[in-house]
This record gives C-alpha cells, structure tokens and sequence, in this order.
C-alpha cells in the first residue's frame, strides 16, 4: 500500500506570497481508493485561455465573496468538480507558488472521498485520478533545466503516469506534496536544459 505520511503536511509552516497582483488557489485531493492513496486532477478545457490541456488541481482566482484563501479552494473545487466543502478533509496547506500569469497561488491538502464527481464541462475536460505509486515510480519522472526570461534559471518537473502528463505549477505543488509525505527527493542537479 501507498501513502501519504499527513503529518509533514499538518506541521508544515508555509511560506506565503505577497507580492503578485493576483491570488489563487488549489486543492490537492487525496483519495483512498482500494487502500492506495491517488490524487485527483483535472484536464483543463482545450479552449481556456490560460493552460489549456493541461493537468491541474481544483481551483482558480479569488473571488470577494471569498472570507478566506482556503474558501478559494473550496469553491473552485465546488464548482469545478462537485466536492461538497463538507467532503473536504483539510490535511494541511503547501507553500505558495508563483505563476507566469502573476498569480500568487496558495495550494491546500485534503482527503476526499471515492466517489464520482461531476465535472464543470466549461473549465474541465476530465477528471483524472492517478494512482499515489505511479507518481512515485521513477521510471514516470523526468525534469530539466530552463532559463526562463522571468524567473531565471528553472528546474521543469514532468509525471508521466497513464498516459497523462503532470508538469509547470502543478508539477512544482506536486513535487512539494510528495517530498514532505513521501520518499521521493527531486534531484538537486539538472543534467539537460532546453530553453
């Protein structure tokens, strides 16, 4: 059996981001399905503006009727996958992340239930659930180095899993994710670069 360890995750303190012009968030859903721990992700919409086709966590912009960063993510996994905010076992909260469209994005971990979730068919082409080994296997991870014209010199992350590919933000939470609640250490040096 796969798992994650939550108490990395519950004790972690975050570091948060305060200098972008926009703030968003995700949840990062585990869930239990015959005693393997899987995430859930989305397959973004092919026509949205922003990363279409790409795999992502629940989640978006804030909004004013948001008290909170968490209530972010909830409604965003609300409306984008059907979780009941009452589903939502908050384990703990990641740090946040910058993005290329200057978004501050503060990611949050919880467990959710095995069930079907209905997909919002604007935003989300598909929900994916990968399995929590699959993502650790490392014959399905790959990264290299990229000199990006904002950030710098940067480290690219890929999971290949069931025929879907988890890489850019996601791919950054992802990393995080599993280096506090799992084994896996991404490597300290890039041996390839691609610019």
């Amino acid at each position: 059996m796969t798992r994650f360890d939550p108490n990395p995750i519950a004790t972690h303190d975050p570091t948060e981001i305060d200098d972008q012009p926009y703030d968003a968030a995700v949840l990062a859903p585990i869930v239990d399905r015959d005693g393997e721990d899987h995430l859930l992700f989305t397959r973004r919409a092919d026509h949205l503006g922003e990363h279409p086709g790409q795999m992502s966590f629940p989640g978006g912009g804030a909004e004013a009727v948001d008290e909170t960063i968490l209530e972010t993510a909830l409604r965003e996994a609300n409306e984008e996958i059907g979780l009941e905010r009452t589903e939502a076992d908050v384990v703990g909260q990641l740090d946040d992340i910058r993005t290329v469209t200057e978004y501050a994005v503060t990611p949050f971990v919880a467990r959710i239930p095995d069930r079907e979730y209905e997909r919002d068919d604007y935003e989300v082409a598909e929900i994916v659930v990968l399995p929590l080994s699959g993502l650790l296997d490392p014959a399905n991870y790959e990264y290299e180095r990229r000199d990006h014209p904002y950030y710098g010199d940067i480290v690219i992350h890929y999971f290949h899993v069931g025929g879907y590919t988890v890489w850019g933000a996601t791919g950054r939470i992802l990393v995080q994710l599993l280096e506090l609640s799992t084994p896996f250490e991404a490597p300290e040096r890039v041996d390839r670069s691609r610019c």
